[in-house]
């Protein structure tokens, strides 16, 4: 009996070792020297993708805007295609993606002159939004109103971290103007990395708060505790007889 116990034991732990694989983006591996975008030194205005979903306001011809009080299309907005255009009143289909909300109010007022002597536009993009993910009590999408916030105010909007949140490890993930995506790891708990903490989350962002690695263990020795219930009742019959034996 002895011999099989050992062998059952041995075959059980060559097959379910404890991998690091387990947790996402292991502190390890992240770059600490990872660019970002800065909030002091750069300066931030969203520019309108396809499928956004904009309101157009033309003051003084609210005949001609995209709301209108209590309306649903007020909730819901303008959606911009595929192409990046919208069609509006008397100027039809006008291409807006790529430009910053500036840029698409003139470009709109300039359409709009034709028509009409001074044409007052302002234009919102009503879907900004950034996300939060991994050890928050709240996961998901966090509407940016204000088009900004700090990496401490979504945490908040994502219902504060868990206790099973590694704070040496929020990892932030920036798409600038570019294709690629840049990275920061913050820690929490040094305070030489405060300002680092604040650092402004914009739209799209992607937040990823990652698990300490008590719950790793705790996922590993839940993995293998219904293993060793099935040896324990294997097993059971055979210390029952040696009790009885003895």
């Amino acid at each position: 009996m002895k011999y099989i116990l050992s062998l059952i034991i041995l075959i059980i732990f060559s097959g379910c070792s404890f991998k690091n694989d387990y947790v996402l983006f292991n502190e390890a591996k992240i770059n600490q020297n990872s660019e970002v975008l800065q909030s002091k030194n750069i300066k931030f205005e969203y520019k309108i993708l396809p499928h956004d979903r904009i309101s157009v306001i033309v003051y003084k011809h609210p005949e001609l805007s995209t709301v209108s009080s209590g309306s649903l299309q007020q909730e819901r907005g303008l959606l911009v295609n595929s192409k990046g255009e919208i069609r509006l009143p008397l100027i039809k289909k006008i291409k807006i993606a790529g430009l910053t909300q500036t840029e698409a109010e003139n470009k709109i007022s300039n359409a709009f002159r034709t028509y009409l002597k001074h044409p007052d536009i302002q234009l919102e993009v009503l879907n900004k939004r950034a996300y939060i993910i991994g050890e928050v009590n709240k996961p998901g999408a966090i509407p940016l109103d204000n088009e900004r916030m700090t990496l401490l105010q979504a945490i908040a909007l994502g219902g504060d971290l868990t206790v099973q949140a590694n704070r040496k490890s929020i990892l932030v993930f920036k798409s600038g103007d570019s294709k690629n995506v840049r990275s920061r790891l913050v820690d929490l708990t040094n305070r030489n990395s405060l300002m680092t903490a604040n650092l402004m989350i914009e739209p799209n962002d992607i937040i990823y708060v990652m698990p300490n690695t008590m719950k790793t263990f705790n996922n590993k020795v839940g993995e293998i505790s219904p293993i060793f219930n099935l040896l324990g009742s294997i097993l059971n019959p055979f210390v029952t007889l040696r009790v009885l034996s003895d």
